[in-house]
């Protein structure tokens, strides 16, 4: 078992450093890929940036205070997976507002992915009081934040997770990859949900379907948006060949 020092504004430094490395991540794209860039300034506005905060912010808060809310800790809390969620269905209004039907997803691919990545550490960090932490397990590397309790590191897991998504999205990005060119946030939002899923099964979270809890269910949404949108995205080029 391994002893973790953990403070509760870590979560803050965290969702701080996650910002920052997203912002350096977006900008190092730009240089990269300015075409990208080009093409999703000309489909989208600033009401577009407004409603996919104010969807995420939401969608934040929503999912995370439905899923704690039912635990013997009743606090309002956030949510990564519930910011995805309420940030799509807000963009996904706004596309059809608009009239919108290409996926924008795909400049926000590498940020996203970056600021899991590093946030993670946050939550982990903080320990205890994020109500973020793992059941009990006894494997080797199990994690004790403060209670004598060792514990699945349930937010490395989704760190790395991400973190090895994201490099098999620049290593197929960088060689011209179709699917990672055209495709990287369907399947962005497919892996996440799947490695998500799994995940949940070690936390601690209490359940309202069988054995699933809310982020179970939220995952299941999300993975099927995905693949539909992609089916309709190459239903799509089929259509314009």
């Amino acid at each position: 078992m391994i002893h973790v020092p953990t403070n509760p504004a870590a979560h803050y430094a965290g969702d701080l450093a996650a910002w920052a490395a997203a912002a350096l991540a977006a900008r190092w794209q730009h240089n990269k890929w300015p075409e990208q860039a080009l093409r999703f300034s000309r489909i989208t506005r600033p009401s577009y940036f407004v409603a996919l905060g104010v969807g995420a912010l939401l969608g934040a808060w929503l999912f995370g205070s439905a899923n704690s809310l039912r635990a013997p800790i009743i606090a309002p809390s956030h949510s990564i997976a519930g910011a995805l969620a309420g940030g799509i269905v807000a963009v996904e209004l706004w596309k059809a507002l608009h009239g919108v039907r290409a996926s924008t997803g795909g400049a926000l691919v590498l940020p996203i992915c970056v600021g899991i990545t590093v946030g993670r550490l946050g939550c982990f960090f903080a320990g205890l009081p994020d109500y973020t932490y793992g059941i009990p397990s006894g494997v080797p590397w199990a994690v004790e934040l403060g209670d004598g309790i060792g514990r699945h590191p349930v937010q490395l897991y989704e760190s790395l997770a991400m973190a090895g998504f994201l490099a098999v999205y620049l290593r197929a990005r960088l060689n011209g990859a179709r699917w990672a060119r055209d495709h990287a946030f369907h399947a962005m939002i497919i892996f996440y949900a799947c490695q998500r899923f799994g995940w949940e099964f070690l936390k601690p979270y209490p359940a309202v379907l069988g054995p699933l809890n809310v982020f179970h269910l939220l995952m299941l949404g999300l993975a099927a948006y995905g693949l539909l949108w992609w089916r309709r995205g190459g239903a799509i080029e089929r259509g314009a060949a």
